[in-house]
Formats: C-alpha cells, structure tokens, sequence
C-alpha cells in the first residue's frame, strides 16, 4: 500500500492532478483518532480543558455592617474590617483574606469558613462566618457594644491645665498575674474620644513629669459618650536663685527637690527650672559654686508661684556648710 508521501511523488512525476478522497469517519472510529501531539498528560486530547484539575471555585458577595448596640445605627465611618482565613500560615497567623476602612463593607469572597473582626477604636467585635456556594448569603452584622470617653482634667477646683501639660492613660479592670492593670491605651491628649468596649475601665492623669498622678474607675456604657473632667491636686512651681527677693535668677545652678519623706523627687540644672508638683511640703535645694542654698515650701492646689531662695548673707558659712555637707538656708 502506497503512503501519502508516494502518492504526491508520483503525481509530480506524471503531471496528473490527484485528489486524496478519504471515507467520512464515524462518531465512534473520530473518537478513537490519535491526536498528532501524541497524548499529553493532564489535557483532553480533543478539547485541550485540565483534566482532574478543578476550576477556582466563583466568589460570593457578602455585605458587613458594625452597630455600638443591638438596636442602634450602622456606624458609618471609622471601622476597621479585616477578614481571616481560619487555617494558620507557616508563620502561625491567621491568614488575612480581605479588609477594609470606612463605614459597612462587602467583600466577595471564596466558599469557606472565616473570621471576622471589627474594630471601631479600641472597641472590637469578631464573628465566626460560613460563605456557601449556592443561595444568597445573608448580610453580617456585628455589634461591637462600645461606648467613648471624652477625658480632660482640671487643677484644684477649676484651675484649666495646658493640653501639653496633660496625658491621660487607661487600663482594664482585669488585674495581671503581676497584680498590676493590663494597659489598654496610653498617653491620650485631653478632648481626645476614646472608643472602648463597655465596662469598667481604671483611668490615670499626670499632669506634668513629676508626681502629680490620679487615678479613678470610671463605667464606658454602650451606645453613649461619657464626658469625665477629673481633678488634679497639684500646682505648677518655678524654681530661682537669686541675690535678692524679686531679683533675677542666678544661671548655672543645680536644683533637688526632697519631699517631706526626704525622699529625691526632681533634679534639675538650670537657672530657673519649673515643675508641676502635687500638694504637700517640699524642700528646695540649690547648688551654686560649690554652696548649697534650702527653702522649705509647701504646695496648694491649683495655686502656681514661684520658689526663690536667698543666697545667704554670710557665704563664708555657706561654704563651711557645704564643705561639711550640711545645709543652710
């Protein structure tokens, strides 16, 4: 029998016109028909579709929305959504599948399970979430049950404190096995909201550096703001070294300030250093060419002044003072 090749040979040679006729192949032989490629693994021979290899699965869209309470409002803006795979990565953190800042979400995401977790400030919420393949997926909500804080303070009665002067610091109500407060946030500048689950919530001031610190428990309720101006009992004290009453302050001079205790509360090299102190009795002490000068003063709320200490007339027995280690006014 002649291949194809012999017959287009022998055409050429004779000059004649040849047609290859080939009978019509049934539905069953074409199926049996070889591909020319040979087969390749993985791949229909006729079609060419993955075979045993199944088509990522058609994403679903699901809406979120936050509320504060189980009857209030979606919250509009200020939420953070982020949305997790369930199964850890290598580097043992829940995998992150979709997030989102803003007000509601929808996200489309894979059938599948998922965690999702909602934070408006330091308030969050999280929910388990199945996403299903056929029907229509119900919209999520997640009720965060958050209230705010609006903090500020006053000194005395109602002496207004500088907001650089001020920082407010909160911490749960759970105690650590240290019998210390787990911090929840810190340094909160006065007027600043502070979105917090409801609870009961232990609230720090300083004003200043130094020691003027109070403390009060305060109840975050859901759904409401809740404005606390706490009391500071301190006051803001400058301290000088001068020849004379009224006079100016002497430059290169070291300062202590001792508590009744006696014990060290604030060191300080200038020439007229300024501190905020609480309430109580203080001695001052200042260091100046190798003198040391004291002024025992007592500190009341909401009252700022000024501490001057008098160099002393007689500085031959400053000087003795100083040398021996005592101190004189």
């Amino acid at each position: 029998m002649f291949g194809t090749s012999s017959i287009l040979r022998l055409a050429f040679a004779t000059g004649m016109a040849i047609t290859l006729v080939q009978p019509a192949l049934s539905q069953d032989e074409f199926k049996s028909f070889e591909s020319p490629l040979g087969t390749v693994p993985g791949l229909n021979p006729l079609t060419g579709e993955a075979v045993g290899i199944s088509k990522p699965a058609q994403r679903v869209g699901v809406d979120f929305e936050a509320k504060l309470t189980e009857d209030g409002a979606a919250v509009q803006e200020g939420l953070e959504w982020n949305v997790f795979s369930p199964i850890p990565g290598e580097d043992g953190k829940l995998p992150l599948a979709a997030s989102s800042k803003g007000g509601s979400a929808h996200f489309r995401l894979a059938p599948g399970d998922y965690f999702v977790n909602v934070s408006f400030g330091r308030a969050t919420a999280t929910k388990k979430l199945t996403v299903v393949s056929s029907g229509e997926q119900p919209k999520q909500v997640l009720v965060l049950n958050a209230g705010g804080l609006l903090l500020n303070a006053v000194s005395g009665q109602d002496v207004r404190i500088p907001a650089k002067d001020l920082k407010f610091s909160v911490y749960s109500s759970d105690v650590l096995e240290s019998g210390e407060r787990g911090l929840v946030v810190a340094n909160i500048p006065p007027k600043t909201i502070v979105r917090l689950n409801a609870g009961t919530y232990q609230v720090v001031s300083n004003y200043g550096s130094v020691n003027a610190t109070v403390r009060a428990d305060i109840q975050v309720v859901a759904g409401k703001l809740i404005e606390a101006t706490m009391q500071q009992r301190a006051a803001k004290v400058t301290l000088k070294l001068v020849a004379e009453k009224g006079g100016e302050a002497i430059a290169d001079t070291a300062w202590s300030v001792l508590a009744s205790s006696g014990d060290m509360i604030k060191e300080s090299v200038s020439a007229f250093p300024t501190m905020v102190l609480s309430e109580g009795e203080y001695t001052a002490i200042a260091r100046n060419k190798d003198k040391i000068y004291q002024r025992d003063f007592e500190v009341e709320a909401g009252r700022n002044f000024d501490v001057e200490v008098l160099l002393g007339e007689d500085q031959a027995a400053a000087s003795q003072a100083a040398a021996s280690g005592e101190v004189s006014e």
